[in-house]
């Protein structure tokens, strides 16, 4: 019986009847010891065999004082304590808006730009878990590929199927952002952020960025902005009038100074990958930065033990009855 505390522990002060109930029956036994019949020799039955009830006679006084202990501590409310945390971890939602713009086939990156940034999308998809997360993807103009959820399975089967191509070719940053926005302007979460990714210099869309980059500062969105390519030139595939592939030089052009001014703006950063290493540690940073909130509060909870004290001084006083009423008894 595993007890924590007493919710009445002054009660248990009446343990000390106990002691007395003990010495109480020890004199009272003496007192029915003393002989009323004087016989001349006890010799001839001082050797017979002494049988179970001589034994068993003082059970039953010492099962009702037991009983009588029991009676105290219960009522003294004896209680076990179950101790805990409670932790409740409220993830991040997070859009990740991603440029597939034809320069996005560039191969400074390996083996392409667009190809590197899934990889490592996919990664940070799958290291958080416990976060909802959307996919936008823009060129000259910009949808949402997967709406806000947490099924990181069929969200990574969408990341794999984006491809440059599938909408007109351009560079609509603001449009890729508002996009991401709209994705996140309902959402109950505390922390609401944007990654954005892209390798141009805004030149279409509906929305410029430092409008959208307006619209996420007074929403509370975070917004996180990567610029992917290396420095100087890169190669890009271009089909010819024959409909051959072939590779020419593209000048890399990528508006930092866009980018870092909406990440101030929201309270993010920007950053430069120009390769896969690179553009993998933004992520990994990122990761770092958007840590998930958890709450934990610590509990004890208590349980009432008294019933089981109840029960066994029940069944000493029984057990006691037993004995005393059943298997001593004599007969007059």
């Amino acid at each position: 019986m595993n007890i924590e505390q007493f919710a009445n522990p002054h009660i248990l002060w009446c343990l000390a009847v106990i002691p007395l109930m003990v010495v109480y029956y020890v004199l009272r036994l003496r007192k029915k010891g003393n002989a009323t019949i004087t016989i001349s020799s006890t010799s001839t039955i001082s050797h017979l065999p002494r049988g179970l009830k001589y034994y068993l006679r003082h059970l039953p006084p010492l099962l009702k004082i037991v009983a009588v202990a029991m009676l105290i501590i219960a009522l003294a409310r004896p209680q076990s304590a179950e101790s805990g945390v409670n932790t409740n971890t409220l993830g991040i939602d997070i859009v990740l808006s991603i440029d597939i713009s034809s320069s996005m086939l560039a191969r400074d990156l390996s083996p392409d730009r667009i190809s590197a940034a899934k990889i490592v999308a996919r990664d940070f998809i799958l290291d958080r878990p416990n976060d909802r997360i959307g996919l936008v993807v823009f060129a000259g103009e910009s949808f949402t590929q997967c709406p806000m959820t947490t099924d990181k399975a069929t969200l990574t089967t969408l990341l794999s199927q984006i491809k440059s191509g599938i909408i007109d070719d351009g560079t609509a940053i603001g449009n890729g952002l508002a996009t991401a926005i709209n994705r996140l302007k309902d959402s109950p979460s505390k922390s609401k952020v944007v990654i954005l990714l892209t390798d141009g210099v805004n030149n279409s869309g509906q929305i410029s960025p430092q409008t959208a980059s307006e619209i996420a500062q007074t929403l509370g969105i975070r917004v996180y902005t990567i610029g992917v390519g290396s420095e100087g030139v890169a190669q890009i595939p271009v089909v010819d009038p024959w409909g051959n592939t072939r590779f020419a030089s593209m000048r890399v052009e990528i508006d930092e100074t866009i980018l870092t001014e909406i990440a101030e703006k929201t309270g993010g950063r920007y950053f430069r990958a120009t390769d896969n290493e690179t553009l993998k540690s933004i992520y990994q940073e990122i990761n770092k930065l958007e840590k998930n909130l958890i709450e934990s509060e610590n509990f004890t909870r208590y349980h009432e033990t008294f019933f089981r004290w109840v029960l066994a001084a029940l069944m000493c006083l029984l057990v006691g009855f037993l004995i005393q009423y059943i298997y001593l008894r004599q007969i007059p």
